[in-house]
Formats: C-alpha cells, sequence, structure tokens
C-alpha cells in the first residue's frame, strides 16, 4: 500500500499540523451538527476535484444533502430502512465496484439510529466497512454527532478508524481537536487547533485551552439508543389510549418486523405494557424472531379468551430472548464479514456456507454480551433450559422453517463457568444451524436466499420436574388445529389432532427407532390409532426423552425405567400395567426390575378434561388466526383434575383444501391398477398426471447393509434433481426422510424436494410398520411444498398394491446415474405418460393407474 503518498484535506495549515491524510485513512468527524460536517467536507471535497479524484457521495441520511449536484462526484443512495444487513452488503458491494484509491463521503452515520435504533449496529457498520476501505487505499469521510452515542460505540470506531477528530463551533470560530492520527506523529498534533482558512493556529497554551474546552460540552456516556426509546416508553404508560398506540406501534416495529400478517394479529392483542415487558427480558436489541413472536401471540390470544377458559391451566412461561443484533455482531466482531458477504451472494451460496458454518462455532462473545449471558444463567440457576432458533422468517405465515434451524438442550448443570460454557456452545450452534444444507436448500427453493436471516434465539426454561436422576415433563407433543389426515368418515377434520408423547417432546417431532407417538384425533380422543394393529404393546412409546442430570446433556431412557420415579400424580394416568410381561418377569424371579408398563394414555385420554382444553385451545387459535395451526406444548399434572399446559411453541399450519370434486372410477378386481386405497392420505382432492415412478423395492432395500441404503437414498437425490420439472410420483418402504435407514429410505428433504406425491409403504406381514410420518418435521415441509402424501398398508382389506404394474416397465435408473448395476433391483424409475395420480377427500379413495 502506497502509506507515504500524502492527500490533502483541503486546508493545507491543517495539512501541516497532522502531516496530511494518507490513501488508506478512514476519518471520523465528531460534530455537534451537520452543518459543521458540511463546512469540513467542502475543502476536501473541492480539492479532491481538483486533483482529479474519483469522488463518491453515499447518501442515506435523513438530513439535508452534504454536497450538491456535480458532475464530478457520483451518487450512490441507500436505503438504511432495508436492515443492517442489506444495507452492510449493498456498501461493500458498492466500494468492491467502484475499487482503489477512490474518494468517499458519507452522510451521518448517526442519521442511521432513525433506521436501525440502534447504537450498537452503527459500529458494527463501521467496522465491516472501515477495514475494506482501507484495504483498497481509499480515503474516506465520516461524521458522528458528539454526545448521542454510547462509550462502546466510540470506543469500537475509535480503535477501528485511521483519524478521529473532534470538531468544535465555539463563538463562531471552528477547532479541530484530533484524537486519533495513525502512524503520524507531533509535538503539537494532539492539541486543539484554531482553524481560519488556510491558517491553523496551535492552541498550546494553557489558559487559551481551558477556555475553549469550558465552552465545550465533554463527552457523556449515554445509553444505546434503543434502551432511551424504550426508558421514554414507560412513562406513556400514563398517557392516553392514544398516544400509548403510536408508541407501541413503534417499539413493535423494532421488537417485531415490519408489518405482516403475524404483525397485525400481535397489534390487536398486545399492548404497550405487553411490548415493554417483551422488551425487558430481551439480551441485546434487534428483533426477537418468529418463533417467539408465535410462543407468545398464542398464548395471549389464550389469556385473553372471553369466557377465560384457559387460564387456570396455563403454565407461567419467563423466557428471554436474544435480539437478532446479536447475531449480526458476533459475525461482524469475530471478523467474519467478508465471508458472509461471499456467501450471500449465488455463486458463493453453497461454496462458502460450510467455512462460515466452521467459524461461527468457534467465535468469541463481546465481553458486554457476555455479562447479559451470565445475567440470564442467574435467573435460572440451575433450572434446564433450551436454546432454540428464532430467526426472522421463521414460523410465518409460508414459511414455517419447520425443524431447519437447531435448538439445544442445555441441562444447566456443574460450576458457574461450566454452565455458561454450556450456553454458549449452545447459542453458537444454532447460530451456525443458518448454514445447515437443509436450511440453505429451504430459502433457496422459496426465493428467500438474498433476504435478511437474521437469527434471533429464544432461551426457554424446560417445562418438567427432576423424577430421581432425570428431569423431564409428563407428556408433551405437537398439535393441529385441522386433521386433514383422516382415515375414515367419522372423523371431524375441523377438531384437530395431537401427537403425543411421554416425556419431552423431541420424540413428537423427530422420528424414534422402533417407537410411536400416540397420534390422538381430539374429536374422539379414545379411538383407535391410525393402524390397524393388534399388538398394542409393540406399536406403543418404549423410549422417554429425558435430560439426564447426572450425565449433563439429553439422553433416552426405557420407559418402565422412567415412569417407575413419577411421584407426584398416579402413573396410570399415563400408562397401564403390562400384566403379561409382569407375571413373565415373576415366574423367571426377577424381584427387583421396574414395573413394567404400556403407555395407552387411556386414562388421560378418557378421565380427564386434557383433551377436551386441547382441542378448544388449537380451535380458539385458530379462529384467531384465520388458519390452522401447529403447536408444540407440554403438559404437567398433579391429579387428573389439575394439571398445566405450557404452549412453547405456534405456528401457521400449512396446508391444503379440498380443491375441486374428483370423479374416481370404481375398479373391478381384475382392471390392474398400481395403487387402489382408503384413506391415509393427506393433499387434497387431486388429479395429478404422473410422468415418472422412483419406486424402491421393500424386501431388496430391508436386505441392504445401512452402507448401501444411505447410496439408495444419495442415487434417488441425485436422480429427482435431474427430473425437477417432471410429475415424479415416489413410492418406498416405510419413512422416507427417516435418519434411520431401517426405517425407510434417509433421504434429505432437500433430495426430494421437487417430487409432486410420496407414498409411504409398510406391511404387517413382512413385519415392516414404522410409524407415519405425520406431524413431524419432514411432514410440515411435504405440505409447506405442496407434495401430496399418501401411507399404504400392503395387506389391508381396502388396499390394493401392484408393483407389477410398473415393474414391467423399463427400468430407466442407468439414464440418470452412473454404476447402477447394484441398485437396479432396488430402485426401479419408470416413464408412466398415461398414468394419472387420482384423489377425493370426502369418500377417502384414492387410486393411481
Amino acid at each position: 500500500m502506497e502509506m507515504q503518498l500524502k492527500v490533502s484535506t483541503g486546508m493545507s495549515g491543517f495539512d501541516e499540523t497532522i502531516d496530511s491524510l494518507r490513501l488508506g485513512d478512514n476519518v471520523v468527524w465528531q460534530v455537534e451538527d451537520v452543518d459543521s460536517y458540511k463546512g469540513i467536507i467542502t475543502p476536501f471535497v473541492n480539492k479532491a476535484i481538483k486533483d482529479n479524484r474519483k469522488i463518491i457521495y453515499v447518501r442515506f441520511g435523513q438530513h439535508r444533502k452534504l454536497i450538491e449536484t456535480n458532475n464530478n462526484i457520483k451518487v450512490y443512495e441507500v436505503d438504511a430502512k432495508k436492515g443492517f444487513e442489506s444495507f452492510a452488503t449493498e456498501i461493500h458491494r458498492l466500494i468492491e465496484k467502484e475499487g482503489y484509491k477512490t474518494f468517499y463521503i458519507f452522510d451521518n452515520l448517526t442519521d442511521l439510529l432513525s433506521s436501525w435504533n440502534s447504537d450498537l449496529m452503527i459500529g458494527n457498520f463501521f467496522k465491516v466497512c472501515c477495514p475494506y476501505l482501507f484495504e483498497l487505499d481509499t480515503v474516506a469521510y465520516f461524521a458522528i454527532t458528539r454526545n448521542v452515542h454510547t462509550y462502546s460505540t466510540i470506543a469500537g470506531i475509535r480503535e477501528t478508524t485511521q483519524v478521529l477528530l473532534d470538531l468544535y463551533e465555539v463563538e463562531g470560530k471552528r477547532y479541530i481537536h484530533p484524537l486519533k492520527v495513525w502512524q503520524r506523529y507531533s509535538p503539537t498534533m494532539f492539541f486543539p487547533h484554531l482553524i481560519e482558512g488556510s491558517n491553523v493556529k496551535s492552541i498550546t497554551a494553557s489558559s487559551e485551552a481551558s477556555s475553549l474546552f469550558a465552552n465545550v460540552n465533554l463527552v457523556e456516556e449515554r445509553m444505546d439508543n434503543w434502551d432511551v426509546i424504550f426508558a421514554k416508553a414507560k412513562d406513556a404508560l400514563n398517557e392516553s389510549i392514544e398516544e400509548q398506540e403510536d408508541i407501541k406501534q413503534k417499539l413493535m416495529s423494532l421488537l417485531i418486523g415490519e408489518k405482516s400478517k403475524m404483525y397485525d394479529l400481535c397489534n390487536q392483542y398486545f399492548t404497550l405494557e405487553d411490548i415493554l415487558r417483551i422488551a425487558s427480558r430481551e439480551v441485546g436489541t434487534g428483533f426477537i424472531g418468529g418463533k417467539s413472536v408465535g410462543m407468545l401471540l398464542a398464548r395471549k390470544i389464550l389469556s385473553c379468551d372471553r369466557g377465560n377458559r384457559f387460564s387456570k391451566y396455563m403454565e407461567t412461561h419467563d423466557s428471554f430472548y436474544i435480539g437478532s443484533d446479536i447475531f449480526y455482531t458476533y459475525i461482524v466482531q469475530n471478523g467474519w464479514w467478508k465471508l458472509r458477504v461471499k456467501q450471500k451472494t449465488k455463486e458463493g451460496y453453497y461454496q462458502y456456507a460450510k467455512e462460515l458454518k466452521e467459524k461461527i462455532l468457534t467465535g468469541k462473545f463481546p465481553a458486554n454480551i457476555k455479562e447479559q449471558f451470565i445475567q440470564v444463567l442467574e435467573y435460572f440457576g440451575q433450572s434446564p433450559i433450551i436454546v432454540r432458533s428464532s430467526s426472522l422468517l421463521e414460523d410465518n405465515f409460508g414459511n414455517a422453517f419447520a425443524g431447519k434451524y437447531d435448538s439445544v438442550f442445555c441441562v444447566n448443570q456443574g460450576s458457574p463457568e461450566e454452565r455458561y460454557e454450556q450456553l454458549e456452545n449452545a447459542i453458537r450452534t444454532v447460530y451456525a444451524s443458518t448454514m445447515n444444507e437443509d436450511a440453505l436448500e429451504y430459502r433457496m427453493n422459496r426465493g428467500l436466499f438474498e433476504k435478511d436471516e437474521q437469527m434471533a434465539i429464544l432461551i426457554q426454561r424446560v417445562s418438567g420436574d427432576h423424577y430421581s436422576d432425570n428431569f423431564f415433563p409428563h407428556v408433551a407433543g405437537v398439535g393441529n388445529s385441522s386433521n386433514l389426515y383422516v382415515w375414515d368418515k367419522n372423523v371431524d377434520m375441523d377438531a384437530g389432532m395431537i401427537r403425543l408423547v411421554f416425556g419431552l417432546g423431541t420424540r413428537a417431532v423427530d422420528r424414534t427407532v422402533d417407537d410411536y407417538a400416540k397420534i390422538i384425533t381430539l374429536d374422539q380422543p379414545t379411538r383407535k390409532p391410525l393402524m390397524h394393529m393388534e399388538d398394542e404393546k409393540k406399536f406403543s412409546q418404549h423410549g422417554v426423552d429425558v435430560l439426564s442430570i447426572s450425565a449433563n446433556k439429553l439422553t433416552s431412557v426405557k420407559l418402565d425405567e422412567a415412569i417407575s420415579h413419577v411421584w407426584d400424580v398416579e402413573r396410570n394416568l399415563f400408562a397401564s400395567i403390562d400384566t403379561e410381561t409382569a407375571f413373565r418377569l415373576k415366574e423367571l424371579g426377577y424381584r427387583n426390575m421396574p414395573t413394567p408398563y404400556i403407555l395407552d394414555f387411556k386414562n388421560l385420554l378418557k378421565h380427564t378434561a386434557f383433551p377436551k382444553v386441547m382441542k378448544d385451545m388449537l380451535a380458539e387459535i385458530s379462529r384467531v388466526y384465520d388458519y390452522p395451526v401447529d403447536v408444540e406444548f407440554t403438559a404437567n399434572f398433579r391429579s387428573k383434575d389439575d394439571f398445566k399446559i405450557n404452549i412453547v411453541q405456534c405456528r401457521p399450519l400449512q396446508t391444503k383444501g379440498l380443491g375441486k370434486s374428483v370423479d374416481i372410477p370404481i375398479l373391478p378386481k381384475e382392471e390392474p391398477c398400481f395403487i387402489q386405497t382408503n384413506g391415509n392420505f393427506m393433499g387434497g382432492n387431486i388429479r395429478l398426471p404422473v410422468d415418472y415412478v422412483i419406486y424402491v423395492d421393500m424386501d431388496q432395500y430391508l436386505a441392504l447393509n445401512e452402507k448401501n441404503k444411505y447410496s439408495v437414498a444419495r442415487i434417488i437425490g441425485k436422480v429427482t434433481r435431474q427430473l425437477k420439472d417432471k410429475n415424479i410420483f415416489l413410492v418406498g418402504p416405510g419413512r422416507w426422510g427417516t435418519s434411520t435407514p431401517s426405517l425407510g429410505v434417509p433421504v434429505h428433504f432437500s433430495e426430494i424436494q421437487h417430487v409432486s406425491a410420496i407414498c409411504e409403504i409398510a406391511s404387517q406381514a413382512k413385519g415392516f410398520m414404522p410409524e407415519l410420518s405425520y406431524g413431524s418435521h419432514f411432514f410440515q415441509d411435504i405440505v409447506e411444498s405442496d407434495i401430496f402424501y399418501a401411507a399404504l398398508f400392503d395387506g389391508d382389506k381396502n388396499v390394493r398394491f401392484h408393483p407389477d404394474y410398473i415393474m414391467n416397465n423399463e427400468n430407466l435408473l442407468g439414464n440418470f446415474a452412473v454404476n447402477t448395476e447394484n441398485w437396479s433391483e432396488t430402485i426401479h424409475i419408470c416413464k408412466t405418460p398415461d398414468m394419472e395420480l387420482l384423489s377425493e377427500i370426502v369418500n377417502q379413495r384414492l387410486l393411481c393407474k
């Protein structure tokens, strides 16, 4: 870099005082007002024009223009209201475009407060912009208004910039006081200087200096502008309803985001007091994110119920929210912004994601943020907590992001230092999950890859209690207000359904080997589950997810062990004693074994108000949303009549309506077809022309080793991407998208997101009856992506399934993948130009021929 090449300020006397500017200098002026700043810019710009410099004016402020229209100056107008990431990225790209040795004038940075309301983010912007300008040998002028920003913001700017100058106007005279001039020094450099045209007088005499500074407001410590806004808002609680409403709107735009359907619902239900209460539990600044908003709104809707039906059943929550600005601060202060900008381009979107993810997992947090994290931990003591993603786009209408980002349990045991380390690592893990492959694919396929995806975080106390060494709630699950997955005409679709587990709710949203959540239709909670199964024990939940206090981690234990330590309520509320196994154990001489149970929730569903309360809660939230909802919950019991429900998450449930009626012919038994079934499908009434069938043979697949099962998944991913513009019907054994190959084909959702319909096949005769995907995160993806879903129970009396119908067609596998000889018996791909998939919801009929 040509550090010795001097650049003039346009004031020759001042050039002598500071030994001129240098290429690479960022020059920050602390000013009283914009007029002062304009007065110092003019000579600099005039001299630069005279020297034939390339000059750029970056305009973003609300204040009047600093430079009038001039053919020698290019103006970029950048909209700060689009948010920090969009603004910083746009400026990064214009600096990149304009290249080396360009001169820049920026509007007053303090004006960014009107768009961002956060000193923290102004400091972050300067930290990402300044080094890049330095790298390109530019000279850039910035200003900040004196006595507006926090010490930490000023300190960050001082540390980053090359030149920091105080500009004073006292009694009509202009003084410049250099505070930092990098790599230059003279005996008088850091005195104040009186500027009179091109002449400069150094104020070295103590009497003159003290007289000058007596007339100057010294730098005062200030709260972050964010805190000032919320502190002033508290005073409005004593003002009129109209004034409160205006201030509430302002605060909601800071915490919740731009106008949207969710914003309107929050505006309808939240008072100014509610918003201030939320703000009081925020760490840092910025939005609290979609997951936090959804949870808070659902709880508020229920608490405002006119009949007061729910108050006595609702568990109080005391969550904290890590503001979305902390996510950017973490990236900026660890020096990864340039990498982030590269990753946000189409070319670098996937290329740089892995590197950025690895860095995010190892970064450090600023000291002031660490202190706030410590205070959150001290509040919770040693209660287990969960650190959950709450991105700006999450849990919104149209984009649920179900399961795309991580949530991390902190069992919260050990010394304060160990517990703090757990919390930090959990936050890093959630931040890093923004670079997960599924999340990247999801954003790309919904046209969101360029949209700001700031990650806020929700920290919740885990619901439950200690039972011996383990901590867990009695029950947890997922509830849907609309049950479009009906399997006979007597099921009321509008009554909703829940997917219930004993212990932590992880088993309700994630799939587990050989374990089954209880699927309950809320119109008739005690009716039998979806599958026609004789063996109730085999197809129930056998493992319980718990937080182990001694091991300090999330783990699983056997049901009998977990339930044997439940002391605060009758166990038969959840499970019935397995008398057959108990008798056998006694016969074999096992005396000290835990009593064996079958988890059937029989008494819970038959003799408590729980199913009705859940049904009414889901219906009420759905009524207000005017849309079906998907809720995660826990529940803890003191008796069958005394229980508390904790709504931990709520989002719009992406569903398809009935659509136009479809006339499905009734086939004679002798007429061939591929699939015919009653019920067990979701996706509305459809008449879908099928271009290709991709079929995975159950027997061949089950005979493969685990490694080869993963290979099948990867091959299918390659094929579906090549056929993404065609209507593909994907048919195979067990659960598509499982993480356990023994339960089905372990494809990632990103590998099958282009298919039009999928079918999961189970066979009791072959001993292969994995639980349906309904209610899981994977299933949410299927519904959101408008993929038709069907489950097929081969061997049932209402099912016709004839693989030969398509197996007689040529297998085209070799056309789409290389080295497929070993897989041609397992994967069959055929072109089906005349095939149609038909479904009709009212009579629950499906036909594919």
